[in-house]
C-alpha cells in the first residue's frame, strides 16, 4: 500500500506541443502544488516546448493573449506560479533530441532526465497525461 505522502504525488506527463495542453498542464501543476501536493511535470517530444525559456513555438501560442484578455491566467503566470509553489519541471532527454531542442533553450531551472526519473518521482501517486 502506498504511503500517504506518495498518494499525494502528482505526475503530469505533457506529450503534446499545443498551447491548450501546456496551459492545462500548468493549471493542474499550480493547483495541486497550491494544495500542498508534490508535483512533477515531465514534458517530452512536442511538450518540451512548454519548458523552453521562449515557449512561443507551441502550436496555438497566440491563444495566450486571447485568454489573458478574458481574465484567465496566461502561460507565463502559470509557469511562474507552478515554479514558486515547488513544481519539479523535467524535460525528457530523448524528447528534446527528437524535437531537435537544445538544453540551452530551456527555461532556467528545468532538469533534463528520462522516464525512469519521472516514474520514480510520481511513484504511488496519480499521473495525468496531456
Amino acid at each position: 500500500m502506498a504511503s500517504d505522502r506518495a498518494a499525494e504525488r502528482l505526475g503530469i506527463l505533457l506529450v503534446s506541443g499545443t498551447h491548450e495542453r501546456a496551459h492545462t498542464a500548468f493549471v493542474l501543476a499550480a493547483a495541486a502544488a497550491a494544495l500542498g501536493r508534490e508535483v512533477t511535470l515531465f514534458a517530452t517530444n512536442g511538450g518540451c516546448r512548454a519548458l523552453l525559456a521562449d515557449w512561443s513555438g507551441l502550436e496555438g501560442a497566440a491563444r495566450d493573449g486571447a485568454i489573458v484578455a478574458r481574465g484567465v491566467a496566461g502561460l507565463d503566470t502559470l509557469r511562474a506560479a507552478a515554479r514558486e509553489l515547488g513544481t519539479r519541471l523535467i524535460a525528457c532527454e530523448a524528447g528534446m533530441a527528437a524535437e531537435s531542442l537544445a538544453a540551452e533553450a530551456l527555461w532556467p531551472g528545468v532538469e533534463i532526465a528520462g522516464a525512469v526519473t519521472f516514474l520514480t518521482a510520481c511513484a504511488g501517486g496519480q499521473t495525468v497525461t496531456l
